[in-house]
């Protein structure tokens, strides 16, 4: 039976968890050992971490969290100048914020690269004598030399001082020598001379091991290489391949000086973008299932003999999910209107994003359908745009790509779930919003008293054939460009059916907003309560995906309003491959109607008689 391992780490905002991400997958890709992780977080990185373990389901893999801010005030009191703030601080928490009857941890800062199997790194706990509580690292640089600079005056250290990027805690001998009243006077008298601590935690720590020598197992200084400027990291190995873990420990990350900062950044770029799929194989022993019972039980009863089997198959896959994987900042109004831009979209339409941003300046919901390896291209798209890096208010979720469908409905869910307004505009990414649609939409959800009643309103759309458009600025505008043949109601000459009971027609002269029957394959762009119906997961690539959602809607009994005023135009742009599918496979559209037979029976258990409608519109199609 294999030992399980503890690892904590202390993980705070969007940047952070993303980083933790690329430790993980490095720690999974060697280990043999079942693991547990103890996250320190704060609310941000537990929403994030939480739903990404949660859906990545890797076998033996234990998660916990544990909330940083119950333990602030264990540190509050402590001046640090360090870049990681109240959170460089955190580990000295550990003998408290970590379960009683934990005895033993391996402690990690999030920006460490693994290259060997933790479980060795483990295995030199054995090598404590009876004294020894805490294994770490000689620190590389000279900074508790103190000749860096004139006045240059550090915390004491022993010699060189200890990095903190790589710790081995006996939390059991730690609480058995009084550790959390040791650190505290510890810190309480250098604080009397020092003022504020310099490298947070670290300092603290080398004070403390100054005083305590005996107390400290010095680790080979290949269990953490520190890859900051000015280091004798160099000296750690003889070869690159002795060396176990790679400490990113400067603020320059990547670019550091170091001869073989090359072979460093190849190992950490094939962990940040590794297909996290693969880490769920088993590696070891006896299977262990990750995956809930539930599940495993649907995936033993679908009939692989059906000829929709991959359809259903799909519609059981969990796809691993990282929320909000860019900085997020939102305040919520205090009028209870806002609405939030709900879309999805992959790679390919990437460049839209820049000009949905500079036309809807409300909050926005992502979901990307992207690889591990898009995820980071994605990144530094982003990092590099001046628009969407000065757009705190964009939610970007990453649904990593698995099977051979694009889960559309599941990807809308994603984004519709973590949209964080009363209100939501469920849209597609091809389209932009007219300028002011934000505004208009907010005032429009107080006239028609949304609050209290079931309605979806309706936005008309519209489309261009062509790359380079005036985009309109009014409706008159609109309209003449209609008349003019450079814009078309949308899809009028492939699907009118989508679109044709927003009665364009009526909407030309309307100057109020007006009530609309469903009709069949009816799928208008509508504004609805947050609360409304998700999208139903069984359609996956093209086909029938919105339209599904309007039935349900309709049969929930809201009234389908459209918007006088309003108005969005979808941008051309190469066909998808889903669409290429259904044109050219019978049998996908053959699984297509099977799906929506199955999907209409559905609704009528659910909504009895208010469903008998769409089976008769069915028949007569």
């Amino acid at each position: 039976m294999l030992q399980l391992i503890h690892v904590a780490c202390v993980c705070a905002g969007h940047n952070a968890s993303r980083d933790v991400v690329t430790l993980v997958k490095s720690v999974l890709f060697h280990r043999r050992n079942p693991l547990h992780f103890h996250f320190i977080t704060d609310t941000v990185a537990n929403r994030i971490l939480s739903s990404l373990f949660q859906s990545w389901m890797v076998p033996s893999v234990q998660v916990s969290f544990y909330d940083a801010d119950e333990l602030k005030s264990e540190v509050s009191w402590i001046p640090n100048k360090h870049y990681s703030g109240i959170y460089g601080l955190m580990k000295l928490t550990l003998t408290k914020a970590l379960p009683s009857d934990l005895s033993k941890v391996i402690v990690l800062d999030t920006d460490i690269t693994f290259a060997t199997d933790i479980a060795e790194l483990w295995g030199i706990f054995r090598k404590f004598t009876d004294k020894q509580v805490i294994g770490l690292v000689e620190n590389q640089s000279d900074w508790y030399l103190g000749n860096l600079w004139k006045n240059h005056k550090p915390w004491p250290a022993l010699g060189r001082g200890f990095n903190t990027g790589v710790i081995l805690l006996y939390l059991e001998r730690l609480r058995r020598i009084g550790w959390e009243q040791m650190w505290r006077l510890t810190a309480e008298r250098e604080l009397m001379s020092m003022l504020s601590t310099s490298l947070a935690d670290q300092d603290i720590f080398n004070a403390f091991i100054k005083q305590n020598p005996v107390l400290v197992h010095q680790l080979p200084c290949f269990w953490n290489v520190q890859l900051s400027d000015h280091t004798r990291s160099e000296q750690c190995y003889t070869e690159v391949s002795d060396l176990k873990v790679i400490h990113w420990n400067s603020p320059k990350k990547l670019r550091v000086k170091n001869k073989h900062v090359e072979f460093f950044r190849n190992l950490y770029l094939t962990f940040l973008e590794y297909d996290g799929n693969l880490l769920r194989r088993e590696l070891f022993g006896c299977p262990t299932q990750a995956s809930p019972e539930s599940l495993q039980k649907a995936l033993e009863e679908l009939d692989e003999d059906d000829q929709c089997y991959d359809f259903r198959r799909e519609r059981l896959t969990v796809h691993r999910v990282h929320l909000y994987f860019l900085q997020y900042d939102y305040t919520p109004t205090e009028d209870n209107t806002d609405i939030t831009l709900v879309a999805q979209l992959s790679m390919d339409r990437l460049q839209m994003l820049e000009a949905i941003c500079k036309h809807w300046e409300g909050p926005i919901s992502l979901a990307l359908y992207m690889s591990d390896a898009e995820a980071q291209q994605f990144l530094r798209y982003a990092q590099a745009s001046e628009v969407l890096k000065n757009r705190k208010n964009v939610g970007y979720h990453i649904v990593y790509k698995e099977g051979q469908f694009y889960p559309v409905n599941l990807v809308r869910n994603v984004a519709l779930k973590n949209a964080n307004t009363p209100y939501v505009f469920l849209t597609d990414v091809d389209f932009l919003p007219m300028y002011g649609l934000y505004d208009y939409l907010r005032k429009s959800v107080v006239q028609m008293d949304m609050a209290h009643t079931k309605k979806a309103l309706v936005v008309p759309a519209f489309e261009t054939l062509r790359y380079r458009l005036s985009f309109p600025k009014s409706k008159a505008e609109l309209l003449s460009m209609l008349d003019m043949g450079t814009l078309y109601t949308f899809r009028y000459h492939v699907w009118p059916k989508g679109h044709a009971p927003t009665n364009y027609a009526k909407w030309r002269t309307a100057t109020t907003p007006y009530k609309v029957e469903w009709e069949p394959d009816f799928e208008p762009y509508v504004v609805v309560r947050r609360e409304c119906p998700e999208y139903d997961q069984r359609f996956v690539g093209f086909g029938w995906n919105k339209v599904s959602h309007i039935m349900e809607l309709d049969a929930q009994e809201y009234d389908l309003m459209v918007l006088p005023n309003a108005f969005m135009i979808h941008m051309p742009h190469a066909p998808s491959f889903d669409i290429s599918k259904f044109r050219s496979s019978s049998s996908y559209r053959n699984c297509l109607n099977t799906l929506k037979d199955e999907f209409h029976q559905d609704l009528s258990r659910k909504y009895g008689s208010a469903a008998l409608k769409y089976l008769t519109a069915q028949r007569n199609i």
